[in-house]
């Protein structure tokens, strides 16, 4: 994919980014600044600082990889227990069999994840706040204004990726089988993927990855490569800044942990997952330049939507699934 098939992508005012060119010999509050980014200074991610937090002092970089975890780990555990209680529901336990079988059943699965992750995001909107002493969506750098303002460029940024994507995985080698068919098998079925992948997933997934995961391994690496001196560790609890250094580094490790999350539906199959880790690459890069969840949000939901879209026409509007094969 070439940089020049990608639209400009908006960019935030400069007096939204502090902390960029003070002298690191001396710990400092951060500060409002408009001059130009120096090489090898931080990017920061946005969070309100220490002092605005009532009570004790609190950290102002977060989410770190504690709270990470803590998001993870309990998406899994909804997921598990959602599925459980719904096969629990649909057969009865004297029947092994069919509860192996509807362990497969799409529409099972896709209800399964839409209410693990429904459930996720209102305990964390109500939990995480208890930690942060701030909002959640400021917690995660959601920003909805700025998605907002500037839908006009974000949604054909995510159709052109998905169109590109789509053009790209036409030629690279896939198997004639793979566990994502399963999905595809009746219009229903695919009614339900359009409707989850288009609208709950990319929130769910943009949350996780670009909200918890990229700023939580960021966060990681400039603590663990810090100076081991005290004017370092005041200027840490001080500041909010991350180093360029970090951000590709939890670019690169988040992206990796997003294409596995689809490995399996991909049949492992290399190239597609290759693929599929640029296209991460590209919502960091939304992120990281809007300084907004919501933006990699939309670009994500606008992505999966031109997917839905060309096989909505190829197959007559789901009507005839069979061309798919073909």
């Amino acid at each position: 994919m070439s940089p020049s098939s990608i639209p400009e992508l908006p960019e935030i005012p400069n007096d939204r980014v502090i902390d960029r060119s003070q002298d690191y010999s001396q710990p400092q509050a951060p500060t409002a600044d408009t001059s130009p980014l120096p090489p090898g200074a931080a990017i920061l991610i946005e969070a309100p600082p220490p002092s605005e937090a009532p009570g004790p002092r609190i950290p102002a970089r977060v989410p770190h990889f504690g709270h990470a975890l803590l998001f993870v780990a309990f998406a899994g555990f909804s997921l598990f227990l959602v599925q459980a209680i719904l096969l629990g529901l649909s057969h009865a336990p004297a029947d092994p069999h069919k509860i192996v079988s509807a362990t497969i059943h799409p529409k099972l699965l896709v209800a399964s994840m839409a209410i693990a992750y429904a459930i996720t995001l209102v305990v964390s909107y109500f939990f995480f706040p208890l930690l942060w002493q701030r909002s959640f969506p400021d917690g995660i750098q959601w920003d909805f204004d700025t998605a907002k303002r500037n839908a006009f460029r974000l949604i054909p940024i995510g159709l052109l990726t998905g169109f590109i994507v789509q053009g790209i995985s036409s030629l690279i080698p896939v198997p004639k089988s793979i566990p994502m068919d399963d999905f595809f098998r009746t219009s229903s079925d695919v009614w339900l993927v359009t409707a989850f992948g288009t609208l709950l997933a990319p929130l769910f997934e943009e949350i996780c990855f670009r909200g918890f995961l990229f700023p939580a391994f960021a966060i990681a690496y400039d603590w663990l490569s810090l100076p081991k001196t005290p004017a370092a560790r005041e200027r840490w609890h001080t500041t909010t800044g991350l180093t360029l250094a970090s951000l590709i580094f939890s670019a690169v490790v988040s992206s990796i942990f997003f294409t596995l999350l689809h490995a399996e539906q991909l049949a492992h199959a290399w190239a597609a997952l290759f693929v599929l880790f640029g296209v991460s690459l590209v919502l960091t890069l939304v992120r990281v330049r809007t300084r907004s969840v919501a933006c990699s949000a939309l670009v994500h939901a606008s992505y999966n939507f031109s997917v839905f879209l060309t096989l909505f026409l190829a197959t007559g509007g789901y009507r005839h699934l069979e061309r798919m094969t073909r």
